[in-house]
């Protein structure tokens, strides 16, 4: 198996510029080691997010949320439509979340004032579970609260058509910084195409975050992912897409939220007729009148440049059988 190993996984933006890291074949397995949303900086609760601390925050936007690649993957051209196939995903030892002052939306807080006037990091310990590895491990928030580790990946996507993202505050329809938890194992993520291989990305892995995202960071982590690529060609949709085992999932990122949520409801109308041969009468009723249509709000940190990611999901037993 072809391996991207964590000490080459520390690009900053989404470039076309950039040359590949690797090439891989469609079906071929990859493994890349993936480094935390801070590079490493964050061991304990002494590491506070003190910008003059960090490492990289003299720079503008700073140097952080580092990603691996490009990875070339053999036989994709513009046009096309990447698949990642999301096999495993093996967390550290450790996540960690970290607030303070003209952090998140509470950085400036007077109700609460410790979560503005004071840095504050907490470092989650993971346990093991029956595989012996974290795969199915626990998070421990603290002594009385834990949960199952539910790792994916926050940034992927390929390189832009013209412009250089940033993987800090990067997104659009070829992906970005958009903390989907539903980019996890067993699932496919779907990616519009504009150069030659594709030139993929990826880092800023999770074990664990709630909706919205709300502090501006998760449960941040060091991993290792394990992957693989489909390629479909001559189509490219019009924005990100996942699929689960159990539904289809149309992403948008905009703000404000409520034209995500319509882009995104609209981006799975398209999905419906392109695809499953619904009418758009049909379609357009189905996602007002069904009980199981649901909107996922991931990711809403008033932060930056960062947009709100909506995703529009309708349960796979309302399609037609194949």
């Amino acid at each position: 198996m072809k391996k991207i190993i964590r000490e080459d996984a520390r690009k900053f933006a989404f470039d076309y510029n950039d040359k590949p890291l690797i090439h891989v074949k469609a079906g071929e397995r990859l493994e890349i080691e993936t480094w935390d949303a801070g590079s490493g900086f964050f061991k304990s609760a002494a590491d506070k997010a003190i910008p003059g601390n960090r490492p990289g925050f003299d720079r503008v936007p700073p140097l952080a949320n580092p990603i691996a690649g490009p990875v070339f993957i053999e036989g994709l051209e513009r046009g096309d439509t990447l698949v990642v196939n999301i096999h495993e995903i093996e967390v550290e030892k450790t996540s960690w979340v970290a607030i303070g002052p003209r952090r998140g939306p509470l950085g400036e807080s007077t109700r609460w004032p410790e979560l503005s006037s004071e840095y504050t990091t907490m470092v989650f310990k993971h346990s093991v579970g029956p595989s012996g590895t974290t795969m199915d491990g626990t998070l421990h928030f603290n002594d009385k609260i834990s949960w199952p580790i539910t790792p994916f990946v926050g940034t992927l996507g390929v390189a832009p058509d013209r412009e250089v993202a940033t993987s800090i505050d990067g997104q659009g329809d070829w992906g970005g910084n958009v903390d989907i938890r539903d980019c996890k194992p067993g699932n496919k993520v779907f990616l519009p195409v504009y150069h030659p291989g594709g030139l993929f990305y990826l880092g800023d892995v999770h074990a664990s975050q709630g909706d919205t995202e709300y502090t501006g960071t998760a449960a941040e982590t060091q991993s290792t992912v394990r992957l693989s690529f489909d390629i479909i060609k001559g189509k490219r949709p019009p924005g990100m897409r996942i699929e689960t085992p159990s539904s289809i999932i149309a992403i948008h990122a905009y703000r404000p939220l409520e034209e995500a949520v319509h882009q995104a409801t609209v981006f799975l109308m398209d999905w419906l007729i392109s695809t499953y041969g619904f009418s758009p009468t049909d379609a357009y009723c189905l996602v007002s009148t069904c009980p199981d249509f649901r909107i996922n709000v991931y990711q809403m940190c008033k932060i930056g440049k960062l947009s709100y990611v909506a995703g529009a999901e309708l349960p796979k037993r309302y399609l037609p059988k194949s």
